[in-house]
């Protein structure tokens, strides 16, 4: 009896990744029905953030915030890692400190939503609610007294003053939009939450043309239903915010943003969290513009995350 050819049996080459290497890259977007309207030297595109291992645009920011520490020796084996989120930073922080090896405490807004409460309880984050009231602020507020009680048990990563949160988007996001576009973007429109997406892509894009427009994003008003985006007029204002870096800024109504998130359901087949409606209400604000005025354009924007977990939001099926 013969014996069986051996090299069936043998393996191919290994090609693996650890989890931070999944972190970036993702593809540029581009649109049919949503953006029909414009014509041909008028383009739209977006980032799909959602393609990150922890589901978000977060996962930039919290993945060089926890490498910076680990370099300086802020953050150490033993230490925590603390920070107040509205969810997706969070989210980042409990898969990078459960892939190295780091408890993680976070404080956020009761009123986020349940799917990304139950998806932190999944990785066993130290969940601590405050007054939904006060939005991220109060979060804000609550972090800090604790970190500056317990200093020497917790990281405060500080999402909203940490340098390391825009250089991720200078470093990568930055980077890849400019590569991804042969070098043709022309306006980059980003919310603003943190501002790390808008300050770190912004300056990058302007050192490889200083003609490109950034355009930042926020709600109309400080009650507003745009989960993860600021109104800098009335809310703490993020220490790595610099206001004179966009060239303008366009508010958003949040019905807006939830009738631009069925239709690029429902007519696009991509299925995008609240704030990356938002960014889509903005950018296709910007093109319309540019075709109005009879100019060319390359408007790129950043789909933050998904709809995966906002999908208990009653526009959705109103």
């Amino acid at each position: 009896m013969a014996l069986p050819d051996l090299q069936l049996y043998t393996h191919p080459p290994v090609h693996a990744t650890h989890l931070e290497q999944q972190i970036g890259h993702t593809p540029l977007l581009a649109f049919r029905r949503v953006t029909a309207h414009l014509p041909e030297d008028v383009a739209v595109y977006a980032k799909a953030e959602w393609m990150n291992p922890g589901g978000s645009v977060k996962d930039r920011a919290a993945a060089f915030i926890v490498r910076a520490a680990e370099k300086s020796g802020e953050l150490r084996p033993g230490k925590i890692i603390l920070d107040s989120t509205s969810g997706n930073t969070g989210i980042a922080y409990a898969m990078l400190g459960a892939a190295k090896g780091y408890g993680v405490k976070l404080f956020m807004p009761a009123s986020a939503s349940p799917e990304r409460i139950a998806i932190l309880r999944a990785y066993g984050v130290d969940l601590e609610f405050t007054d939904p009231l006060e939005g991220s602020d109060g979060a804000i507020r609550a972090v800090r007294e604790l970190a500056a009680a317990e200093p020497e048990r917790y990281f405060y990563a500080d999402q909203y003053n940490n340098p390391a949160n825009w250089g991720a988007h200078y470093a990568t996001t930055g980077v890849e939009i400019w590569e991804q576009t042969g070098g043709t973007v022309t306006h980059f429109v980003a919310g603003l939450g943190t501002s790390g997406t808008l300050m770190g892509t912004g300056r990058r894009l302007r050192e490889y043309n200083p003609a490109v427009q950034i355009v930042s994003l926020q709600p109309d008003s400080p009650f507003h239903g745009l989960e993860g985006l600021k109104h800098m007029p009335t809310a703490i204002q993020p220490g790595i915010y610099d206001r004179a870096l966009a060239d303008r800024n366009l508010e958003i109504r949040t019905e807006l943003a939830y009738d631009m998130a069925l239709r690029l359901a429902r007519e696009e087949g991509y299925l995008v969290g609240i704030s990356a409606a938002a960014a889509m209400v903005g950018a296709l604000r910007v093109a319309e513009e540019q075709a109005e005025a009879g100019l060319p354009g390359v408007v790129v924007t950043l789909f933050p995350d998904n709809a995966y977990k906002y999908l208990n939001a009653g526009f959705w099926t109103e």
